[in-house]
This record gives structure tokens, C-alpha cells and sequence, in this order.
């Protein structure tokens, strides 16, 4: 099946990769406001963090065998190779979650933010809300991704909020240490589950090495990724894994909900809630970003990449989707279709108020037309809950890539 993003330019891909890391990190704020009205603050975070160590590992690794830096040998990367990671993580999106980094040597290293968006958004809820993010749900979780690297690494804070003033910065600071006395991490139980989903063995194509542009991430830490640097080919690649990342959380998200549901019901209405959300937020950056009119915005949409996930196909106005590993998987695309609209209304929306979608065929196999109505529509309330976060209008600025050495 022919990938979705291929048809872009190196450019457009450029500009595209970083917004997709940043849609991936306003999953969480879409779906878990729902998570806080049906569950309480404290099963939020344990959401939270069941989604994410279930799921980093997996799309951690994919990300190194694709940009060639995995370690020689299994869970013996370096510092170097969690900070990579990390740079390509959308648990950890360029600029609005400003990691910097520093290597003391292959085995200890440290980072801080000197921004964290995602503390711009809770810090307003109060410190017990800040305390959930900072302290109950980074603890695990940064150590669940650090272990797809080096299953003896640590990551174990310097500093962190709540803060004692709003002028405190960094905002937090993290040491890594990779030690062989350090006691393995233990994965969670969900952790083989998504594991053994759709998306995470999904084979894609490989990089072309003879494409112009870097093709690998093999050579130096960087201070910040120059994401024009890299080839077209390795920009596609990137761009289906990152797609793969917000699938695979998606599915680790779904687990955690369902095992607390009081029915299917109610888990089916918390997944549609976040996917609404957050299908109104990718559709509007996306469009932003590239000029994209709706069908365009849901060719790149990740909702429907990548293409090998996703099988869907492409005719003037409409789309058609068929069945394919995603709905296998039962992740977001089994949340659309005849009868669950509001995902697809709020994507095109998001482009073009005026716009709006009519849905035919049967729950697996169906086509999309894009409509347009005399009147606009009102944002969805899911929607409106996912724009309040810093994100949703956060501005990329133009950086210097310098490499890092230890220090």
C-alpha cells in the first residue's frame, strides 16, 4: 500500500515530523480529563502510567532499529541511546517539553527542562494534580523507557515540582545512570500485550541510504534534532513511527480504561471522548502547519497513518477504509464510522468549521464524503478540553543542532 507521506516534500516533512511529536503529546491531555471525571486524579495517573510503560518500550526500540542507533547487543545501550530516544519520543516533543542534555560519560548522563509544557498545563490544577504528573507518573515511567535501552538504567530526579515560584527554572532536572548493580526494572504486565499488538511488529520500509540527507541517527547526540537534515526517505520513516508511537499509546490507554470500567459502554465512551479531542487538535496543527485543505489534513491525519496500519484509500472528496491491522488491533479507527461520526467531524471541522462528513457503509468497511453546510459548527466540548492546553497553539522556533559531547 502506498505511504501516505511520501507525496510530501523533504520540507513539508520537516515542518511535519515535530508537529506529529506534539500531537502525540496532547493524547494525555485529551483523554485523560475524561479519565479525572470517571476514575478520580489518583486513577487518572495510574492510567497514565500504565498506557505509557506499556507502550514506550515497544516504540522506543522500533525508533533505534529504524534510525539505526539500537545498541550492538539487547538492552546495552548507553546514555546516548536513552537521550535519543527520548528526542524522538512523543512522550517528550521538541521544544514544548525542552529536554538538554549532558554526558558525563557512555554510563552516566543528566537532563533538565527548561521548559515543560506539559507542567504549563497541570501546574494551574493545583500542586496534587502537579505532584500526580511529577512525581507518581514520571517515577515509572521514565524508568519503563529508559529500560528499552538498558534494562539497568535509572533515572532519578535532581529537582522537581511542585515549584517554590513560578520564576523557578529549570523546571526539573533528572540524572541517568547505567550501573550493573542497579536491579533490573521489571515491566508491567500490560507491557506484553501491546507487544504483541498489530502496531508493534508492523513492518515498514526501510530507509533509502542513497536518498540525499542523513539517512541514520548513528552519529552524535545532538542538542536539538535538525529534522531537515535527514533524508526523504528517513523522514517517511519517521513520521509512520511516530504515527505507530500514538497508536500504540492509544492501545496501552485503552487496556488501563477497560480494566477500570464499570462496562464496555463506558470505556467506548472515554476512548471516543479522547480520540474526538485530539482529532480536532492534529487536523487543526496539521492544516496550520502545511496549508492543507480537510481531505489532505486526513491523508496526513495519524488517526489514518501510517498507510500500512491503516488501510484507507483516497478519491477527490472521500476517503474509503477498509479492514486492515488497525481495526485488528482495536484501536482508533474501530471508533469511527457509520455510527460514530463526532471522531471525523471534529477533524474536518477543525479545518474548515464549515465543513462537515457523511458516513456510509458497516462498521469495518466504510467511506468518508466531505460536505459542506450553510452554517458552522460549534467545537465539540472534547475538542474545546484538549485546546486549553499550551499545545494546541504552541509555536516551534528555528534552533541550532549542535552535537553534544561529555562533559
Amino acid at each position: 500500500m502506498a505511504n501516505r507521506y511520501a507525496d510530501l516534500t523533504r520540507d513539508q516533512l520537516a515542518t511535519l515530523v515535530p508537529e506529529l511529536l506534539l500531537i502525540g503529546q496532547l493524547i494525555d491531555r485529551s483523554g485523560m480529563a475524561w479519565c479525572i471525571s470517571a476514575f478520580g486524579r489518583e486513577e487518572m495517573a495510574r492510567i497514565a502510567v500504565e498506557e505509557w510503560a506499556s507502550s514506550s518500550p515497544v516504540y522506543t526500540r522500533r525508533m533505534q532499529r529504524a534510525l539505526g542507533y539500537a545498541p550492538a547487543g539487547e538492552g546495552t545501550g548507553d546514555v546516548v541511546t536513552i537521550f535519543k530516544g527520548l528526542q524522538l519520543d512523543i512522550g517528550a516533543p521538541p521544544q514544548f517539553m525542552d529536554f538538554r542534555y549532558t554526558v558525563h560519560d557512555p554510563w552516566h548522563g543528566e537532563f533538565h527542562l527548561d521548559h515543560c509544557g506539559a507542567l504549563m498545563d497541570v501546574e494551574p490544577m493545583g500542586p496534587d494534580y502537579v505532584r500526580s504528573m511529577c512525581h507518581d507518573i514520571e517515577d515509572p515511567t521514565f524508568d519503563a523507557t529508559a529500560v528499552a535501552s538498558n534494562p539497568r538504567a535509572q533515572v532519578r530526579p535532581v529537582h522537581r515540582p511542585p515549584r517554590s515560584s513560578p520564576d523557578q527554572h529549570p523546571h526539573c532536572a533528572w540524572t541517568v545512570t547505567i550501573d550493573e548493580s542497579n536491579p533490573v526494572v521489571e515491566p508491567i504486565d500490560a507491557l506484553a500485550t501491546i507487544a504483541a499488538s498489530r502496531a508493534a511488529t508492523l513492518p515498514l520500509d526501510p530507509i533509502d541510504p542513497a536518498d540525499e540527507g542523513l539517512a541514520d541517527y548513528a552519529g552524535p547526540l545532538v542538542s536539538d534534532l535538525d529534522f531537515s537534515a535527514f533524508s526523504h526517505s528517513a523522514l517517511v520513516r519517521i513520521a509512520d513511527e511516530v504515527c505507530l508511537q500514538m497508536h500504540l499509546l492509544n492501545l496501552g490507554f485503552l487496556l488501563a480504561v477497560r480494566a477500570r470500567a464499570a462496562s464496555p459502554e463506558q470505556a467506548r465512551e472515554i476512548a471516543t471522548k479522547q480520540l474526538v479531542g485530539i482529532a480536532g487538535v492534529a487536523a487543526e496543527r496539521i492544516s496550520r502547519a502545511l496549508g492543507t485543505e480537510a481531505v489532505a489534513t486526513l491523508r496526513l491525519h495519524p488517526l489514518l497513518n501510517p498507510a500500512a496500519y491503516v488501510a484507507a484509500s483516497f478519491d477527490g472528496s472521500a476517503l474509503t477504509v477498509s479492514t486492515g491491522p488497525a481495526q485488528e488491533d482495536g484501536g482508533w479507527i474501530t471508533l469511527c464510522g457509520p455510527g460514530s461520526v463526532r471522531p471525523l467531524q471534529a477533524a474536518v471541522r477543525a479545518v474548515d468549521p464549515h465543513l462537515d462528513v457523511e458516513v456510509t457503509g458497516s462498521d469495518t468497511e466504510w467511506t468518508v464524503a466531505v460536505v459542506r453546510r450553510d452554517q458552522p459548527a460549534p467545537d465539540f466540548d472534547e475538542v474545546a478540553v484538549t485546546r486549553i492546553s499550551t499545545g494546541a497553539s504552541f509555536a516551534f522556533e528555528p534552533r541550532r543542532s549542535l552535537p553534544i559531547t561529555p562533559v
